[in-house]
């Protein structure tokens, strides 16, 4: 019998960006030509937006915050070496990265090999808080074995997720990456192995914004739910929570001690268009929260995709998967923190299963 690990995390890409450069989603929807001016005017903003920024855009802010979440990525590490993990099974979405428009499916398990990523060459930057070079090679490696196990149980009860063995146009989503990368803060290796799954999480923008933001002229289009000029709809929160919990009882089975990890902040300011895509949907993420820590998985359930797109939770569907998975197995919470944000794209939330 197979024991089994929850964690929720972030994969907090402004970690891996300097600190002045945290309000660079802030400053895009604010130099974006069909910004209203009215909502140029701080006056309009939330105080605490006002408050992170500061009188330095944020940067004082993001310095305190970024020892703030390398603790917080510090203790997710401890929690996962103490368990000692055989696999390391994590829920992240995909950006437009490996799935674009030649197909992009609800769940995809990647039963990947061992990977060597370069992970600063393909960015617009290769800055990073390590000072490693454009060419740093990292070691990731995969668990095929344990993939095709999952994708197969899954399969057998009838979940038909899609599978694959090798990437498509990009060797290892953001969600994934960052979240290894920052877990390794101390740089002594991630030598866990790992099985990617990937959740559509951006549903009607994933093609439609490449997985950025939408200019706000297509702010009318977002708002229509049968907008041509959007995709279809990722999958529901509910069958999110049936995935993970299936994934638990699969798992459970195996002969592996498995880490469940779903890795994503909450709501987004540029996927949050009732805020003008200033700052994230803060009230929605604390109510979800609440219902996090009291493990009132009937909330949950209730939540629906158009709750999810008004709110901009979009990469919270990662979560809906480790709560179902939860759920399953009984579990509340042992410990979970919510990190509140307004001006730095989105709140954070770490939280831990044992």
């Amino acid at each position: 019998m197979g024991e089994i690990l929850g964690v929720g995390c972030t994969h907090r890409p402004l970690m891996l960006r300097p600190n002045e450069d945290w309000t660079f989603m802030f400053r895009a929807a604010l130099d974006d030509p069909a910004m209203p001016e009215a909502m140029k005017n701080p006056a309009a903003w939330p105080e605490p937006v006002r408050a992170e920024l500061g009188n330095d855009w944020g940067a004082s802010a993001a310095a305190r915050g970024r020892e703030v979440y390398r603790a917080h990525f510090a203790e997710a590490r401890r929690v996962i070496d103490e368990f000692n993990p055989d696999v390391v099974i994590m829920w992240g979405d995909d950006q437009y990265e490996n799935f674009k428009e030649d197909i992009v499916p609800p769940f995809a398990v990647l039963a990947y090999d061992d990977q060597e990523l370069q992970p600063w060459a393909h960015r617009r930057s290769p800055w990073n808080p390590w000072d490693e070079p454009k060419d740093k090679t990292m070691r990731v490696r995969g668990h095929r074995e344990a993939g095709k196990y999952l994708a197969s149980g899954l399969i057998e009860a009838g979940v038909d997720v899609g599978y694959a063995y090798k990437p498509l146009h990009h060797p290892m989503g953001h969600a994934f990456e960052n979240t290894v990368i920052l877990l390794d803060d101390e740089r002594r290796g991630f030598d866990y192995p790992l099985v990617q799954f990937s959740v559509n999480c951006y549903g009607r923008r994933v093609n439609a914004a490449r997985g950025l933001r939408l200019p706000l002229a297509m702010r009318d289009e977002v708002l229509k739910a049968d907008s041509s000029a959007l995709d279809p709809p990722g999958p529901n929160p509910h069958r999110c929570m049936q995935v993970g919990a299936a994934a638990a009882r699969v798992m459970a089975q195996s002969p592996w001690r498995a880490a469940f990890v779903a890795s994503s902040s909450w709501s987004h300011s540029f996927l949050t268009e009732k805020n003008w895509q200033l700052w994230p949907d803060v009230a929605a993420d604390r109510a979800l929260y609440d219902a996090l820590e009291t493990g009132d998985y009937a909330a949950w359930h209730r939540y629906t995709t158009d709750q999810i797109e008004e709110s901009g939770q979009h990469e919270v569907l990662n979560w809906f998967c480790l709560l179902g998975a939860m759920e399953e197995l009984g579990r509340k919470p042992d410990k979970a923190t919510f990190i509140e944000s307004w001006a730095f794209v989105s709140p954070v939330v770490f939280a831990y299963y044992h």
